[in-house]
């Protein structure tokens, strides 16, 4: 079983229907760790320690978040700057990190289609994430496909909660190591997952 940590950051939570369901629908799983930076740093006063003491202790960590701008909450960028130090993280001696995994759990307002080359916003998710993706790289990590959910502006309650039925089926498979990533050609994880989501049975 892999360690799972889940870094979530949305700074109006309460203004959210997708994310809210999404954190409801977590399953209840021994190396599962939620963690809400902004439930846990309103001030953005982060405690280094206890951040990296988490990194240590999970395999695989999720960054949950609005995909705002392109780009994550301001909060995720501030745990970056501090948490991920020069030494620890990365650098010639910064090995901490080295072998685990990374991924995206990210929902973006426009649809799929706007996300590609002749598309609204011209570049691809996976092109769009490239800053996380290389942050991972720099830490000697693995980085995965993302894990996209889109279209949520206009998202209605019954697909809100398939996508929720969706996220605790990957969850679970995350954390059962049910998955071979090596076997993966998807840009997205969602497209990888697409069969077994094909075969879920409703709530």
């Amino acid at each position: 079983m892999a360690r799972v940590l889940i870094l979530f950051a949305h700074p109006a939570l309460e203004k959210s229907r997708v994310h809210r369901r999404l954190v409801h629908a977590l399953p209840e799983l021994p190396n599962l760790t939620f963690h809400d930076l902004y439930e846990a740093y309103p001030a953005f006063d982060i405690d280094v320690p206890r951040e990296q003491k988490l990194l240590l202790e999970h395999d695989l960590i999720i960054l949950q978040h609005p995909f705002f701008w392109y780009s994550t909450p301001p909060l995720i960028k501030q745990w970056e700057d501090l948490v991920l130090e020069h030494g620890w993280a990365y650098g010639s001696k910064g090995v901490a990190l080295r072998g685990k995994r990374m991924l995206s759990v990210i929902t973006a307002g426009g649809g799929a289609a706007a996300y590609q080359h002749e598309g609204y916003n011209r570049f691809t998710i996976r092109e769009l994430l490239a800053p996380i993706e290389q942050t991972a790289y720099l830490c000697k990590m693995e980085y995965l496909p993302p894990y996209v959910i889109h279209g949520t502006h206009r998202m209605t309650w019954p697909q809100i909660e398939q996508e929720a039925r969706r996220y605790r089926q990957l969850l679970t498979l995350l954390h059962d190591d049910a998955i071979d990533f090596g076997a993966i050609t998807h840009d997205t994880l969602n497209a990888a997952l697409e069969p077994i989501f094909e075969n879920e049975v409703p709530a």
